[in-house]
């Protein structure tokens, strides 16, 4: 029963909230801040779930500057959680599929956000480029996904080049967010209490450039999950 009633209640907070978020991005389209301003308000929904959301911010993050943000994608629960670590001046990187979402493809593409067609590598690769001249041009900060896909309870997948070639090339640091364990069982909709979530945004690394793309994901890949370990545990510990 609580399942039932917590999914209408979040039905309608959700298309009320998207339905404000429209109204707003149509009126200040393809603002910088727009990313930073929905992810602020789909993380307002962790409580409808039964989650409290710890969020941990990095202090050497320096917002007059723009860094290449990589986080964890676990599942569909990472809209309510893992965008609370957008910051401002940031956009992202998706699928071009995302725009044909009801709504949320909406905000999506009114926000700014850079998309990419995963069927075409040379249009990716020219994506980048793009991106690049965006992130010189607006002092913006791009957040990707390396996974490339939601890991659904395997751990963190093998990272794709992409956002490491994108920060070699435009010399940015790297700023790993991480969120701890959202799948095996850690939320369920018939649960009243489904305890702590933490995401944490870890201090901005430089890239070594005498490493390859490929080294560089294996090497972030290593960080984020000695840290997806440590906020999993930690959270577990403070939901007993």
């Amino acid at each position: 029963m609580l399942a039932f009633v917590r999914f209408i209640v979040i039905f309608i907070y959700f298309i009320l909230m998207n339905l404000g978020l429209v109204i707003y991005f149509i009126a200040r389209p393809m603002h910088r801040d727009s990313v930073h301003v929905a992810g602020k308000y789909y993380s307002t929904m962790a409580k409808l779930i039964g989650v409290t959301l710890v969020y941990r911010d990095s202090s050497e993050v320096d917002t007059q500057q723009s860094y290449v943000f990589i986080g964890n994608h676990q599942n569909n629960y990472d809209l309510l959680t893992i965008s609370q670590g957008a910051r401002k001046g940031v956009v992202t990187v998706g699928k071009k599929s995302l725009k044909w979402v009801p709504i949320f493809g909406l905000i999506y593409w009114l926000s700014g956000n850079i998309m990419i067609d995963r069927k075409n590598t040379g249009k990716a690769r020219d994506t980048l480029s793009l991106t690049g001249e965006k992130m010189r041009e607006r002092n913006l900060s791009v957040w990707m996904f390396p996974e490339g896909t939601r890991s659904r309870g395997k751990g963190l997948l093998p990272f794709k080049t992409g956002a490491f070639r994108l920060a070699l090339s435009q010399n940015k640091d790297i700023v790993p967010v991480v969120c701890s364990e959202l799948d095996n069982g850690k939320i369920k909709l018939n649960r009243w209490n489904n305890g702590v979530v933490i995401v944490e945004s870890l201090d901005p690394v430089k890239l070594d450039h005498s490493k390859s793309a490929k080294q560089t994901a294996k090497q972030f890949q290593t960080i984020m999950q000695s840290a997806f370990e440590r906020l999993s545990q930690e959270a577990a510990s403070l939901s007993k």
